[in-house]
């Protein structure tokens, strides 16, 4: 139990309701900076970075301005890096309202925030720790200290936007799709790293689809970068995939 809480990952959830300060917009159209080519996707959400407090993720993120979030809801396997997926724009950037040559997503608000600790998927934890071929008895393992993790105050409520932590997907792990083949050795005993910058590589976000997207059954977006990309604003390199049960 003790190496599951020691990759245990900070994460922000957020979801509709409440009446606290606005940390993010999903649907509608993108406030977009002026001269900004029409992104390829349609527009998911916009996160107020400000509303991240310092520390609620280990991500290296701006501490102010807006992240722009864009998916189609296309399921194509691994989609890979998508060059305009993630938008970032400073704060006091002019940004008017752009209308989508798209129909949008469903606007909503998203004003219900908490900070709390993200358990990796047993799966992948077991795949990280013993290596691509683990034995039965390792995976019941880390579906026992999943069971536990939640028993103890690991669920995740309801929500509609995840920023840091580790992912959740109906079928593949994002971070591990996005991690090259010398990247996916086992951790060494004693669990450090695993290939050499395996580590790098983080969920930025994660989108929960629901009902906005009534053609993908429990429905997901991830979008992952390198933590060094992120923190040089290297949003062009996010990788980006979709999924469904």
């Amino acid at each position: 139990m003790e190496e599951w809480i020691r990759v245990a990952r900070p994460a922000v959830y957020v979801a509709e309701g409440g009446d606290g300060p606005l940390v993010a917009r999903v649907g509608g159209d993108p406030m977009l900076p002026h001269g900004t080519p029409q992104p390829s996707d349609p527009f998911v959400a916009s996160v107020d970075l400000a509303a991240i407090p310092s520390g609620a993720t280990d991500l290296p993120l701006p501490s102010d301005g807006h992240l722009l979030l864009f998916s189609s809801t296309d399921v194509q396997g691994i989609d890979g890096q998508v060059s305009d997926a993630v938008l970032y724009v400073p704060a006091g950037t002019p940004s008017p309202l752009e209308h989508s040559w798209r129909v949008p997503y469903r606007p909503r608000e998203l004003r219900t925030a908490w900070h709390q600790p993200s358990a990796q998927m047993p799966e992948s934890f077991a795949l990280d720790r013993w290596g691509e071929f683990p034995e039965d008895e390792q995976f019941e393992l880390a579906d026992e200290l999943a069971d536990a993790w939640s028993d103890v105050g690991g669920y995740r409520p309801s929500w509609a936007l995840q920023i840091g932590g580790h992912p959740v997907s109906p079928q593949n792990d994002p971070v591990h799709c996005a991690r090259g083949p010398e990247e996916a050795a086992p951790s060494a005993p004693g669990g450090t790293a695993h290939g050499e910058d395996a580590d790098d590589w983080a969920l930025l976000a994660t989108w929960w689809c629901g009902d906005d997207v009534t053609e993908l059954d429990s429905g997901v977006a991830h979008w992952v970068i390198r933590r060094r990309d992120l923190a040089d604003r290297r949003f062009d390199r996010v990788h980006r995939y979709v999924e469904m049960a």
